[in-house]
C-alpha cells in the first residue's frame, strides 16, 4: 500500500500544473433578483446595520437621567377604635341621621326628621340631634362577698349565707315614681367593641344590657357596663328550630338534654363571669318545648340565685328566683321606622298596662333609636325601669 502511494505522488511531481476553472455568477444574480431573496437580505441588512450602531456608538437612552424609587408602602397607624360617642354621633353614623323619618308621613321641614309619639308629642331627629352620652352611676363592683363559689370552669352564682340572691344584690336599685314604668334589654353585646362601647354609653343607666357568653373580655364588658350603672345578664344559648343548621353556638342547651347534661353546660356558661343579676335566652323555641330539660334549667337557676328575663319565648315557663317575659322584641324589623314604631307601641302599652318590657338586639340602628327614644320619657308621663324591677319573685 505505502510503496503504490509513493510511486503516485512520484509521477505527479514532474507533471505541468492544470488549468484552473472560471467561476461562473450567472445562476447567484439570477437568484439575487428574485422578490423574496431581496427582501430576505434587506432584514439581514437592517439588523445588521443597527447591531453595528448599538456597537460603536452605544445605547441612545445611555446619558439620559433615571432614577429607580422603591414601592415599599409603610403600614399605616392603627387608629383608636372609636368611642360610642364618636361612632354613633359624629358621623360615622350616616344611616341614622334620618331616623324616623322614613313612613312618616308628615315630613320633616328643614332636612330633619320628626319622630311621633303616641301622645302626639315629637323628637326632632337629623344631623342637630343626638342623645346623650350619660354621665356614670357605677353600681357595686363585682363580685359581691359571698355571692359566688368557685365551679369547675370559673366563680358561679349562690345564694349567700344570709339570704342574699345575685337576682336582686347585681340589679340596678329602682324606686317607682307612680308613673307607669317601661324597660328595654339590649342584649348581643360583646362581640363588637363598637357598638357595645356605644350601648354602655349612650343608653341610659336603666337600660339593661345582656352580654354573649362567648366574648373575649367579658369580664371587663361586664364591669364597665356596671361601672357606667348598667344591670347586666348572660346570654344562654338555646335549641331553635332547624338546630343544627342554626347553630346558637357551642354549649348550647338542647331539647334532649338530661338534667345533668343542663347542670354541665350551664356550669360553663355561668362561670364565664360575674355580676350578672339574670340569664337571658337565644333562641330556643325547640328547647322550651321540653318539660323535662326546661324544667332542669329553671330549677338550676332558682338553687343559685339568678333571675330569668325571656324574650318572651317562655312565657308560660314559670320558675327561677326571679322571672319576667317581655312584651315585644322592638327590631325584627331593623329600620329605624320600624324599630321606633315598636318602642312607640311598647310605651302605649306601658299606659294602659302601668308597665311594659322590650328586648332588642345590639344592631347600631337599634341601639341609636333606643338612646333617641328614652331621652323624652319623663317629659312624656313615663319611668324608665331596669328589667330587674319587672320581675316577680317568690312570695312577691
Amino acid at each position: 500500500m505505502f510503496a503504490k502511494r509513493q510511486s503516485v505522488l512520484a509521477a505527479a511531481a514532474g507533471a505541468p500544473p492544470r488549468a484552473r476553472a472560471k467561476l461562473n455568477l450567472k445562476p447567484v444574480a439570477a437568484a439575487l433578483k428574485k422578490p423574496p431573496v431581496i427582501a430576505g437580505l434587506a432584514g439581514v441588512f437592517l439588523l445588521t446595520t443597527s447591531a453595528l450602531f448599538l456597537t460603536v456608538l452605544g445605547d441612545p437612552r445611555a446619558g439620559t437621567p433615571s432614577a429607580r424609587i422603591a414601592l415599599q408602602r409603610d403600614a399605616a397607624p392603627e387608629a383608636a377604635p372609636p368611642t360610642g360617642f364618636e361612632a354613633f354621633s359624629m358621623g360615622a353614623m350616616a344611616l341614622y341621621q334620618d331616623l324616623g323619618d322614613a313612613g312618616d308621613p308628615s315630613g320633616a321641614a328643614g332636612g330633619e326628621a320628626v319622630i311621633t309619639l303616641p301622645d302626639g308629642a315629637t323628637v326632632a331627629g337629623g344631623a342637630s340631634y343626638s342623645a346623650p352620652v350619660h354621665a356614670a352611676s357605677p353600681l357595686i363592683k363585682a363580685p359581691i362577698a359571698g355571692l359566688s363559689q368557685q365551679g369547675p370552669n370559673g366563680a358561679l352564682p349562690v345564694i349567700a349565707p344570709d339570704g342574699r340572691v345575685p337576682a336582686q344584690a347585681y340589679a340596678r336599685p329602682f324606686r317607682p315614681n307612680g308613673k307607669p314604668r317601661v324597660a328595654l334589654i339590649v342584649g348581643g353585646l360583646g362581640l363588637n367593641a363598637v357598638t357595645t362601647r356605644a350601648a354602655i354609653e349612650r343608653l341610659p343607666a336603666e337600660v339593661t344590657l345582656s352580654f354573649v357568653p362567648y366574648a373575649e373580655n367579658l369580664q371587663s364588658w361586664i364591669d364597665q357596663a356596671r361601672a357606667q350603672g348598667h344591670e347586666v345578664m348572660l346570654e344562654m344559648p338555646m335549641e331553635p328550630t332547624g338546630y343544627p343548621n342554626n347553630d346558637p353556638g357551642p354549649y348550647t342547651l338542647l331539647a334532649n338534654s338530661t338534667p345533668d347534661d343542663v347542670q354541665a353546660k350551664m356550669d360553663w356558661l355561668l362561670g364565664r363571669a360575674t355580676g350578672y343579676f339574670g340569664v337571658t335566652n337565644y333562641l330556643g323555641d325547640q328547647f322550651v318545648a321540653s318539660d323535662t330539660a326546661s324544667g332542669a334549667y329553671l330549677s338550676y337557676l332558682r338553687q343559685r340565685g339568678v333571675a330569668f328575663v325571656d324574650d318572651g319565648t317562655f312565657q308560660r315557663r314559670p320558675g327561677a328566683s326571679a322571672r319576667a317575659s317581655a312584651d315585644r322584641i322592638i327590631d325584627q324589623t331593623q329600620s329605624p321606622a320600624a324599630i321606633i314604631a315598636a318602642l312607640n307601641s311598647l310605651e302605649a302599652q306601658a299606659k294602659v298596662r302601668g308597665s311594659a318590657l322590650g328586648t332588642g338586639f345590639s344592631y347600631p340602628v337599634t341601639v341609636e333609636a333606643a338612646a333617641r327614644w328614652t331621652a323624652g320619657l319623663e317629659q312624656r308621663g313615663l319611668q324608665l325601669a331596669p328589667a330587674s324591677a319587672m320581675t316577680l319573685r317568690p312570695g312577691r
